[in-house]
Formats: C-alpha cells, structure tokens, sequence
C-alpha cells in the first residue's frame, strides 16, 4: 500500500526501510527534519527558532553512521534539483572527507553505500556474477 506523500517522502520511506534491512544492526540512520513547511509569519518564525537551535540549511536528509563511516544522502525525485543551500552543504561535507551521495532511487542509496565501503548483509548483483564468473 503506498503511503500519503511527495514522491521524495515516499522514497525515504523506502530508502530507510531497504538501509535498516542491509546495514548492521548497530548502524544508525538518521533524518533530521530541518525545515519548516508551515507558511507564512508564524512558519518562517518557526523556521528562525530552529536555525537558532543549530538546524543548518541544506543538510542531507539522511546521515547514516555505521563501522566508522559517515554518508549524507540527499533525496531528490527524478526531476528534483539541489537547492544552493544544499550544494553548499554537500561541497562543505565533501570537503571535509564525508561521504554524500544523490539518491533517486533504492539502487542509488544502495550503490552509494557500496561506493563508500559500508558493510553491508546484500550482496550486490555485480559483485553475484563476479562470484559465480569466477567459481570453478
């Protein structure tokens, strides 16, 4: 059944489910929810609150921490764009060693976690072939 939601919502959804599956139990992910939808004064006075609190405009919507490792993943649909906020946050983390990664799809958040050397309990469909290729 699919969930109420944009389709951005509705891949996070799927992307935590599908990383919660694949990661070490002891690997954390997790979603900060940095902006406020709520228009208007009273939205916008919410949103200065929070940046006082620490929110940091155009962090990723996922931070996922696990064996030492750290990857912001930024949730886009096909068509999304990153805003200039979010293109300062990922070349700051970049710059900085951290992994980023677009994702746009289950196979994206997947391969990036293959990309930075997270363990991971699924074995890729490229890496399946290479073992069979290569048994006698």
């Amino acid at each position: 059944m699919k969930q109420r939601g944009t389709p951005e919502a509705d891949l996070q959804r799927a992307v935590v489910k599908a990383l919660r599956f694949a990661l070490p139990k002891t690997a954390i992910i997790h979603h900060s929810a940095n902006e406020v939808t709520e228009p208007g004064p009273r939205g916008a006075k919410r949103q200065a609150i929070l940046i006082g609190m620490g929110v940091h405009p155009g962090f990723a919507d996922l931070i996922v921490l696990s064996d030492g490792r750290v990857l912001f993943l930024e949730l886009k649909s096909q068509k999304g764009r990153l805003s200039p906020e979010q293109e300062a946050f990922r070349d700051g983390v970049l710059s900085q060693g951290h992994g980023w990664a677009l994702v746009r799809s289950l196979d994206d958040a997947l391969g990036a976690l293959a990309d930075h050397g997270f363990t991971t309990r699924v074995v890729q469909p490229d890496a399946a072939n290479s073992a069979r290729r290569a048994a006698p």
